[in-house]
């Protein structure tokens, strides 16, 4: 297997003190913007001295308004089950727990959650499931994904669904893909053998070999935008960022591509699962900062997802850190969005309670743009392509115009006076500082958008 502990092992021993020119030379490096590697990383994670740190940090907002510049894409997850055959001790889902009201909701309950989600102005989501299915099978997540793309309501309709479920097959995953996801995304949890034993107790997730080798399959069914991640708190967070890099040089080296999003969740307490609230290595506020900032400069093209799991503050200070996706408004429990957050069925308790026209009012204060954004997955920039336009600086030529339009159609639709009044000025001041070219290709959507047209991208 392509996770090897022995060489993790000695790349953290052998950069246990690197000194200050050593820093400095990696900092360096990664502006570059190519990534760093091992043993930079490892050299990175012993940081603890306030000057190196905000060095750290610095580049990694460097890196990160270069290629992203200052637009955030928002997304929402939708819970649609909550069975669950796995007996993971951090869950609310694991199989045994008898604290929580288990659902598997209707096709009529899927389109009223889709329905208060577009309402709220969501176009994209992350259907979740717990890693057991109702009667039909695998079929009921398919099905659950044709409800959402069928919902249409006002100028409305969520016109990306990713997904988060079980490891499948190749043929499986096939049709996932006929399907018309975006993006498959699956976490690991631990990448370290034993705590990974020691935390799954029961169900499939028990096959280590199994989990780790679903993206693989994902790609060989031509899959090419898929997400992964660890929950953090685990095993020890130096260890994890190893591993994660190994994983992503293994997809690299076999697929021509890494993943296009690495999520960075940390362990939260959980109806019915002690371990939750008891983490077995606490990552601190300063490491998990730590840690969005080397990865993006270890990946810089990669995007970060930041979920609700963290608090306002935890948020806003992450997004200059490297975070490029955040959730908003979630609720982790099947049928959330209409019976407003019941906790009897939810995964895990949330940092963040506002609702979606408060974070983006919050963003747009910050200064960043909101994207609600879906042209480049209808437009087959994905996997390899996307990185062949993202890479030399193209991609800004679309992603940015089309933040603005997507914005746009938010604060028309379904923006509070107040956040209308907000992003507006934002947008204006925006447009104000880009180059001509992107500057000519925003108004262009802009005016579009303003004019009744919906749905515009580039």
């Amino acid at each position: 297997m392509f996770i090897n502990e022995n060489e993790i092992s000695q790349t953290l021993t052998r950069n246990q003190a690197p000194d200050g020119r050593r820093i400095d030379e990696i900092l360096a490096h990664a502006r570059d913007m190519k990534g760093i590697g091992a043993d930079e990383v490892a050299a990175l994670c012993t940081l603890s001295d306030p000057e190196q740190m905000a060095a750290l940090f610095e580049t990694a907002r460097t890196i990160k308004d270069e290629i992203y510049g200052r637009r955030l894409v928002i997304f929402a997850p939708l819970y649609v089950s909550n069975l669950c055959g796995n007996e993971c001790l951090y869950c609310a889902f694991r199989a045994r727990n008898t604290e929580i009201r288990r659902r598997a909701l209707t096709p009529a309950e899927i389109a009223e959650e889709t329905r208060i989600l577009i309402d709220q102005g969501h176009k994209r989501v992350l259907l979740v499931a717990g890693e057991s299915y109702p009667k039909q099978g695998f079929k009921y997540i398919l099905d659950a994904i044709d409800t959402v793309y069928s919902v249409k309501h006002n100028n409305g309709e969520i016109r990306r669904v990713n997904v988060n479920v079980a490891p499948l097959n190749v043929e499986e995953f096939r049709q996932l893909k006929a399907a018309k996801i975006g993006t498959y995304q699956i976490f690991q949890e631990t990448y370290h053998h034993e705590t990974y034993a020691n935390v799954h107790l029961g169900g499939k997730k028990q096959d280590y070999d199994w989990r780790i080798t679903a993206i693989d399959r994902a790609m060989e069914a031509g899959i090419d935008d898929v997400g992964i991640g660890v929950l953090f708190g685990l095993a020890d967070w130096r260890f994890e960022l190893q591993a994660l890099m190994q994983h992503i040089a293994h997809l690299e080296q076999k697929f021509g591509v890494g993943p296009h999003t690495v999520s960075v969740p940390r362990l939260e307490p959980a109806t019915g699962a002690d371990l939750a609230s008891h983490p077995p290595k606490p990552v601190s506020d300063i490491d998990f900062r730590k840690i969005v900032a080397i990865l993006r400069l270890a990946v810089p093209y990669t995007g970060i997802i930041m979920s609700t799991r963290e608090t306002p503050h935890m948020r806003r200070e992450t997004f200059a850190l490297g975070v490029s996706q955040i959730s908003a408004g979630s609720r982790t429990n099947p049928g959330g969005y209409a019976e407003d957050e019941q906790m009897d069925a939810s995964q895990f308790s949330l940092g963040d309670h506002r609702s979606l026209d408060e974070v983006i009012r919050s963003i747009a204060e910050l200064g960043y743009i909101p994207s609600f954004c879906t042209g480049c997955y209808r437009l087959g920039r994905t996997g390899a392509d996307f990185m062949d336009i993202a890479k030399p600086g193209e991609i800004k030529r679309h992603c940015a115009p089309n933040a603005i339009s997507t914005f746009e159609e938010y604060l028309m639709d379904y923006a509070s006076p107040e956040t209308r009044a907000i992003g507006d000025a934002l947008i204006a001041r925006a447009i104000s500082e880009m180059p001509p070219d992107i500057a000519r290709r925003s108004q262009t959507l802009l005016d579009q958008v303003k004019a009744g047209k919906h749905d515009v991208y580039c």
